[in-house]
């Protein structure tokens, strides 16, 4: 645990050894920093004979891109984009085309990112520790966009919905938004004062009215 009193990653249950060992790989980053990750640690932790890891990724670069790949599973699991309204959803059900899906996106992304927040800080600090290192290593910054896009595309997708003239721009302005957000209850300032789902849903519908011009 680190001196901050971080949380720890909760494995998931059930699963195979490959999720297993990425699971691993993502709490040690979580509670020891990057320099704590290593294919011994994760066999102790997890638990498994020696050399379990080094079979299942021999390198530390295919130890992190496991870790990566488990990143944006778990994290999908968090957000659920299945909660994200569908285009024309409004108070009458789905296919209302009188509802403005605005505030039904807001109450969307406002309950996304309180559960991630609240539930799942030792998954973000863990995607902290990924990303920095990225930024040293090209092969893994390349995998980590590439996971990364799997949720601004439906993002821009939903800006759209919106009547976004300009959805690519806007989703990552959202995206950068909640970045900050995240970063600063994470691991910045905030870490003891997370905003309640109804502060976030304001400042969602501010950003997004703004954006929008309504």
């Amino acid at each position: 645990m680190t001196a901050d009193h971080t949380p720890s990653l909760a494995l998931a249950p059930g699963g195979s050894r490959s999720e297993l060992i990425a699971d691993t790989a993502l709490a040690l980053l979580a509670e020891r920093g990057m320099r704590g990750l290593t294919h011994r640690a994760v066999d102790e932790a997890a638990g498994l004979p020696p050399g379990s890891t080094s079979n299942h990724a021999r390198t530390r670069a295919a130890l992190l891109k496991a870790a990566v790949r488990r990143l944006a599973e778990r994290e999908a699991q968090v957000l659920r984009p299945d909660e994200m309204p569908h285009p024309g959803d409004g108070p009458g059900g789905p296919g209302d085309p009188a509802a403005d899906p605005l505030p039904r996106l807001a109450d969307a992304l406002a309950l996304a990112l309180h559960r991630s927040l609240t539930q799942a800080r030792a998954l973000l600090i863990a995607r902290y520790e990924l990303a920095l290192e990225a930024t040293r290593r090209p092969e893994l910054r390349e995998f980590y966009d590439a996971t990364g896009r799997g949720f601004r595309e439906p993002l821009e997708a939903l800006m759209t919905a919106v009547g976004s003239g300009a959805p690519r721009r806007h989703a990552q302005s959202l995206v950068a938004w909640c970045e900050g957000q995240m970063f600063s209850c994470a691991a910045g300032a905030d870490h003891a004062a997370v905003p309640d789902p109804a502060a976030l849903r304001a400042g969602f519908e501010e950003l997004l009215r703004g954006m929008l011009g309504r």
